[in-house]
């Protein structure tokens, strides 16, 4: 197939969403597909695996000229736009999908379903926008099982596909790796016990739960610090630099300036180091854990031991004392006496460890793109095949 994969977002930007193209346009093309990215005018190094069109001047009215545009020169097959808000600006110009008629096939993957800006006061429009873009698209990719559950009663079955996300930093570490070296770098001995976070400054992540939780368990005597891995800020939902300053805020508040550690947007193989040095990764999100996130897909791969939340919904694959801890979200106490157990217990912790690493192999990229070019090729005439 000739897949074009439309995206606001795409790297150098920082964002899951435009990371999460890459991974999986690279990983279509193992499989012997002709992938292009079409994503937003700028600058950026030459992708050796895709072709990267740099083309959208903005994701306003006329962006879908420009999106086509490149569909006919490329002769796409069809098209999977990858949804998320805040990487087409708030605006809802990507909502109105050309028919069927004026196109490629289109399909949409929701990496989230959060509505986007209309005007003031829209309320229930602003769902009718996303209704708008499913009804329009040839078929609905959700990426994880709470917003499968959500569209079920508005997409029929046979144009919906649950396909996860997988990790966008795979397990890579630096020529010469030293555990115990890397965390020197941040002033911690081999017996301190580090905390890792990894991903924006979110206030659904619940960073703020995870730094007084940090508190009280420096208040309890534990040698604990924490390693914040990763940019603050992504480069599309303008959010997070308010939730960024809140965190800061509240760390010189509760004076753990010498506790807390940044290693800044790095690049995956220094992200890679940071995982691997901390003990356990906190993640407490307000919304519940979910396969949305690749930033636990991260942690996951890496074979750390995951604190996280309870889910909304059930979610078979977690397995709570097998493959991560969970705790009710908001709770900075339940969440320092979790971590605080965990250090006491080597042996929960290795088999953590282990089962975070079985866990993993079930979101793997090829399995992740097999799933999502099966999908995409329904809409196809039989003719249409791998690498035509």
């Amino acid at each position: 197939m000739r897949v074009g994969l439309v995206t606001g977002e795409y790297p150098p930007d920082q964002g899951g969403v435009g990371d999460f193209t890459q991974q999986l346009g690279r990983a279509l093309v193992r499989l012997g597909h002709q992938v292009h990215v079409v994503t937003t005018a700028g600058e950026g190094a030459p992708d050796t695996d895709l072709v990267v069109h740099r083309v959208v001047s903005g994701w306003r009215w006329g962006c879908w000229r420009e999106v086509l545009d490149v569909a006919r020169q490329e002769r796409l097959d069809v098209l999977d736009i990858q949804y998320q808000a805040a990487a087409y600006r708030m605006h809802p110009a990507i909502h109105f999908a050309p028919h069927r008629a004026e196109r490629p096939p289109a399909m949409v993957t929701f990496h989230d379903l959060r509505v986007p800006y209309l005007f003031p006061k829209a309320g229930p429009l602003r769902w009718q926008a996303l209704r708008l873009l499913m009804r329009r698209c040839d078929g609905v990719i959700t990426t994880n099982q709470e917003d499968y559950l959500r569209l079920e009663g508005t997409v029929p079955s046979s144009r919906l596909s649950l396909i996860p996300i997988g990790s966008n930093i795979p397990l890579a570490l630096p020529p010469d790796y030293d555990r115990d070296g890397a965390r020197a770098r941040w002033g911690l001995s081999p017996d301190d016990l580090l905390l890792g976070y990894f991903g924006f400054l979110n206030e659904s992540k619940g960073v703020v739960e995870l730094i007084r939780a940090l508190a009280l368990l420096v208040a309890r005597g534990l040698p604990a610090h924490l390693l914040m891995v990763g940019g603050r800020v992504g480069s599309s939902d303008p959010t997070n630099r308010a939730d960024a300053a809140r965190v800061e805020g509240l760390i010189a508040q509760l004076e753990l300036q010498e506790r807390v550690h940044w290693t800044g947007y790095t690049s995956p193989q220094e992200v890679s180091a940071g995982l691997v040095a901390t003990d356990v990764c906190v993640l407490p999100y307000r919304d519940g854990v979910s396969f949305r996130r690749g930033t636990l897909h991260a942690c996951l791969t890496h074979g750390r031991a995951v604190v996280t939340t309870h889910p909304t919904v059930p979610l078979p694959e977690v397995r709570d004392g097998e493959n991560m801890l969970l705790v009710p979200p908001r709770d900075p106490e339940a969440l320092a006496e979790t971590v605080a157990g965990l250090a006491a217990n080597p042996a929960l912790r290795a088999r953590l460890e282990a089962g975070a690493t079985a866990l993993a192999a079930q979101f793997t990229w090829e399995r992740i793109a097999r799933q999502t070019a099966s999908f995409l090729g329904r809409s196809l005439p039989q003719a249409a095949g791998a690498g035509g």
